[in-house]
């Protein structure tokens, strides 16, 4: 079973490390408004780590984390 997800926005992180795309999802999620789904591409290995613990302290709502060759997409919904 295949769900489809709007994304709002992506953001290109892979190559970066952390806590490069985790900082990246938190400028994005600033500028987001509530309701918004923000995906982010990350090939660090920390972000699978770091990204959801980050979703449940900020109170936003971690989707899916999906992983591809080398990297892993992360898709985030803005909560509050």
């Amino acid at each position: 079973m295949s769900v489809e997800l709007k994304v709002d926005r992506t953001i290109d992180a892979r190559g970066s490390f952390c806590p490069g795309p985790l900082m990246e999802l938190i400028r994005a999620i600033r500028e987001a408004q509530v309701g918004e789904v923000i995906e982010v591409l990350s090939s660090d290995s920390g972000s699978k780590r770091d990204i959801p613990k980050w979703c449940q302290k900020a109170g936003h709502e971690l989707l899916a984390v999906i992983d591809d060759e080398g990297f892993a997409h992360f898709v985030v919904r803005k909560s509050r």
